[in-house]
Parts: structure tokens; sequence; C-alpha cells
């Protein structure tokens, strides 16, 4: 006995408590900003934004720029349509530039 309770029922009491920190932290951990592993909402930059990727084509709309993409893709080159500051562009790798353009430059 310690001071007139029974331990067995005192440390019972005392056994929430680590559960308790254990949610803390995990709440603290779910709700910290500039941590998070949700993908943010995509925003458009320039076209130098794009890292190694080339600009090859500018499409007038997405619509115009999917059928473009889909062709590019058709012959084998990996290509991305984008919405760029100055509207949609189609981009590809550096290597890939020449044959994008010549494959462009066929179905225009």
């Amino acid at each position: 006995m310690l001071g007139g309770v029974d331990n067995k029922l005192f440390f019972m009491s005392l056994a929430g408590f680590p559960a308790v920190l254990f949610l803390i932290f995990m709440l603290k951990w779910t709700s910290a900003r500039g941590k998070s592993l949700v993908q943010r909402t995509p925003q458009s930059g320039g076209v130098d934004d794009y890292g190694t990727l080339v600009a090859v084509a500018k499409p007038t709309n997405h619509i115009e720029g999917e059928i473009l993409r889909q062709k590019l893709i058709a012959v084998g080159i990996k290509a991305t349509l984008t919405q760029t500051n100055e509207g949609p562009r189609i981009f590809v790798f550096p290597q890939e530039e020449s044959a994008a353009h010549a494959h462009l430059k066929d179905f225009s």
C-alpha cells in the first residue's frame, strides 16, 4: 500500500498517460505545416521553370496540344503537355528535341 491506496489501482490509473502522450505527438505530427505528404495544388510557371525539359511546341489550346502530344508518344518520344504562364506548351527531354521538332513539322 502506498499512502493508503492500493498499488495496483494506482499504477493502472497511470497507464493511460503514455497513450494520451502518443496521441498528442501523432496530432502534432499530422497537423505540422510545411511537412505534408499530400501533394500541393499545381501552379503554372514560366517556360524556363521546368528543369531540363525543352519546349518544342506552342499549341493554341489544350485539345490541340493533347493531339500533338499523342502524335509524339505514338513515335516513341516522351512528351508532357502543361499550362505555363505563356499558355500551353509541349515539353520533351533535350536528347529528343530534334526528333520532336522533325515529327511536329511533318504533322503541321
